[in-house]
């Protein structure tokens, strides 16, 4: 059984359409990446998969007591309420010192129980949310962006937790990203969504996607360019858009990952030598 599955669901906000008729499963062990353009819905499937968010219709089926880990895109820490790291993970419920301290220690924060949350850095923040995610001993991650404003060395580490923290615990993870070097180096599958899945699968098959490309160009530095999604495909049998379409800027040069290897490679899209 998929560890968590959506058959068909739509999200509205008011009159707003966000999500619409999106199909998806998680594998056990899977790393999958969501990526698309801001306001995209990234962040909204990822509460309505969580039962965050309500339907406006479809179903999401979890697997029975299926144990999940969040980390947030960002958490807001009132600097005038003192909390330090090791009463942040006993929160909302009491969590014993040893567990506490292991979960610091395999996030690269052991030395900071005592230390006051509203001090910490982007990277140990990011840290520290993910201590208490762990202390669940959960089946998937789910990360909402988790480097945002992280400078590159730090994403990279974080990534690279993450993938250790996935070989050690066989926990699938699931994650928001605009990382081309993580899309390419860590996923196993990549869903492209813009209201609607566009295009999914492995990273090298939805690079080459005609959809793709109409949402993202290939930057440099390993950053994702991100363009308006032009409705110029057809989804489920469904006719074509009428009238001319602009697809928005479209890289014209070769594919490579974050380390400078194209397809041809047989290491292409795979995070080591």
């Amino acid at each position: 059984m998929s560890l968590i599955s959506a058959q068909h669901i739509s999200v509205s906000f008011g009159a707003a359409s966000v999500l619409s008729d999106v199909t998806l499963s998680i594998e056990q062990g899977e790393i999958v990446t969501l990526i698309g353009p801001n306001g995209s819905g990234k962040s909204t499937l990822l509460r309505a998969l969580l039962g965050i968010v309500p339907l406006a219709s479809g179903q999401v089926q979890r697997a029975p007591d299926l144990r999940l880990g969040y980390v947030p895109q960002k958490l807001a820490i009132d600097r005038a309420m003192p909390i330090t790291v090791r009463r942040f993970l006993s929160l909302p419920q009491t969590v014993p010192d040893k567990e506490a301290r292991a979960a610091l220690a395999r996030v690269g924060l052991g030395a900071m129980e005592g230390a006051q949350m509203a001090q910490l850095s982007g990277g140990q923040m990011q840290r520290a949310m993910l201590a208490r995610a762990l202390l669940t001993d959960p089946q998937i991650l789910v990360l909402d962006e988790p480097t945002q404003g992280l400078d590159q060395q730090g994403e990279a580490a974080f990534y690279r937790l993450i993938e250790e923290l996935r070989l050690e615990t066989g926990a699938a993870v699931l994650m928001v990203s605009h990382d081309l070097h993580v899309v390419m180096a860590a996923s196993d599958r990549v869903i492209c969504l813009n209201g609607h899945i566009c295009c999914q699968g492995a990273p090298q098959v939805v690079l080459s996607a005609p959809e793709y490309r109409a949402l993202f160009g290939l930057g440099t530095q390993g950053a994702l360019a991100l363009y308006q999604h032009a409705h110029d495909h057809v989804h489920d049998g469904g006719p074509a858009p009428a009238g001319p379409v602009s697809a928005g800027p479209v890289s014209s040069g070769p594919i490579k990952d974050a380390f400078g290897r194209s397809p041809s490679d047989p290491h292409y899209g795979h995070n080591h030598a």
